[in-house]
């Protein structure tokens, strides 16, 4: 019997993007809790794994030629995991650049402009007004981008897929980006569509009793430090 995937996991929108694949694929997994608040993606093992010290990662033991491998960076892992199961991730070329467009508009995109909304809004020490002002509006923007794509298709490449998954995370939190999904009618029905699937259900409950043992980030200064404050190590 084949060995189960590790997932180095903490829950954010980056760590539910694999959660809700493998629930998804419903295929074997152990999490293994990287607490980025406390400083674990710096422990020297999950850097071996790692390197630029952020969860997700994976190790397959039945990778490649049945030999291990691990692999970071949400959407390598999304796209690995796509590749060998055969699904959610077309194999027709075509079909797959659609995906792929979409998938990395959101790790290039959406993602990081709505971290930083986050940052700007919630937990920078300073009220910068003009950063406020930058990051929502660019995720108001990037919004309205999902919102014209979804009018005439249920999911962004046509069939759900992993750019949805990858998609998702970075939606459910979208209040604290100053939007309303009111203003975006066909992604708020897409947005309806994903919490209804039972795997992205399941796949954004994974680790919340952990995370709800921690202080919020915004009262929690120490994690800010861990979190905000990194250089070169």
């Amino acid at each position: 019997m084949t060995a189960p995937i590790e997932l180095y996991y903490w829950p954010t929108p980056n760590g539910w993007k694999i959660t809700i694949m493998l629930e998804e694929l419903d295929v074997p997994y152990v999490v293994k809790y990287i607490n980025i608040g406390r400083g674990d993606q710096f422990a020297p093992d999950f850097l071996k794994i790692a390197p630029n010290n952020r969860m997700p990662a994976i190790v397959d033991p039945d990778g490649p030629g049945g030999a291990p491998i691990s692999i970071f960076e949400s959407g390598a892992i999304l796209q690995y995991l796509g590749r060998k199961y055969g699904k959610f991730y077309p194999a027709d070329e075509r079909a797959r650049v659609e995906v792929e467009q979409w998938l990395f508009w959101q790790v290039g995109g959406l993602g990081p402009m709505a971290g930083q909304a986050h940052h700007f809004r919630q937990y920078a020490p300073e009220r910068i007004q003009y950063g406020i002002d930058r990051y929502t509006n660019e995720v108001n923007r990037l919004y309205g981008v999902m919102n014209k794509r979804l009018a005439d298709r249920p999911f962004l490449a046509g069939d759900y897929s992993i750019a949805d998954m990858a998609a998702i995370g970075w939606v459910i939190p979208h209040e604290n980006q100053g939007q309303d999904l009111n203003d975006f009618p066909n992604l708020k029905r897409w947005f309806d569509a994903m919490l209804a699937r039972p795997a992205v259900q399941k796949g954004i409950e994974v680790g919340k009793e952990e995370r709800a043992r921690q202080k919020s980030l915004a009262e929690d200064q120490e994690a800010q430090k861990i979190l905000f404050g990194q250089r070169a190590r």
